[in-house]
């Protein structure tokens, strides 16, 4: 990290803001516990996310190529990240070079799982989608020492995932019954547990 520890902490409650559309943006954000996304809405205010931001995860790294907002991010739970000066990382010595290859990676995974969004929004069926989904946060989270047991956290609620996936909630509802029914999820009191991820993942 650019920025020792016990410095540039910040806190975020659920539902505020990290950053609005329009804005100058002078720094970026490293999710040390909590989870946030980036969103569009729509004219009649449906909302679409086309991010998530887990615990872990660089928060728009592209920001440090342009400093501008394009998209609104905001806390999906109460959120502490750790504050990165998008100069630091420009004015970065050659001995902290690591720092920065660690951002450019992240912008790299970044693009890659859009990618991966673009193509389960316009070609999956609604159950591929979620199944997708729900294997992409189980993956991200296992990468970063998250899960536990096949369990790990999961705070989206129904019009979250909706708003992902692109479907409503009524019918992300129904999906999820199948997949309890089908034995490939347990839901429960925040919590996610993929009894066989593989099975969930071949069917996503």
């Amino acid at each position: 990290m650019l920025i020792a520890d016990g410095e540039g902490l910040q806190q975020f409650k659920r539902h505020q803001h990290l950053a609005r559309a329009g804005e100058a943006q002078d720094t970026i954000y490293r999710v040390e516990a909590g989870w946030a996304c980036r969103y569009r809405m729509l004219r009649d205010n449906r909302r679409q996310i086309t991010a998530l931001f887990l615990p872990g995860d660089y928060c728009e790294p592209h920001w440090l190529f342009s400093a501008e907002v394009h998209h609104p991010v905001v806390a999906l739970t109460d959120l502490r990240v750790r504050r990165i000066p998008l100069q630091e990382i420009r004015d970065v010595p050659v001995a902290q070079y690591e720092n920065v290859r660690s951002v450019l990676r992240a912008i790299l995974r970044s693009l890659h799982g859009q990618s991966d969004w673009i193509v389960s929004l316009g070609r999956k069926t609604a159950l591929e989608r979620l199944s997708s989904l729900l294997c992409e946060i189980f993956d991200r989270l296992r990468s970063g020492d998250q899960v536990l047991d096949n369990q790990c956290a999961m705070p989206l609620t129904q019009h979250d995932l909706a708003d992902i996936v692109g479907l409503t909630p009524v019918h992300v509802n129904r999906v999820l019954q199948v997949l309890r029914a089908r034995g490939l999820i347990e839901l429960s009191a925040r919590w996610m547990r993929l009894p066989d991820p593989e099975a969930l993942r071949k069917l996503g």
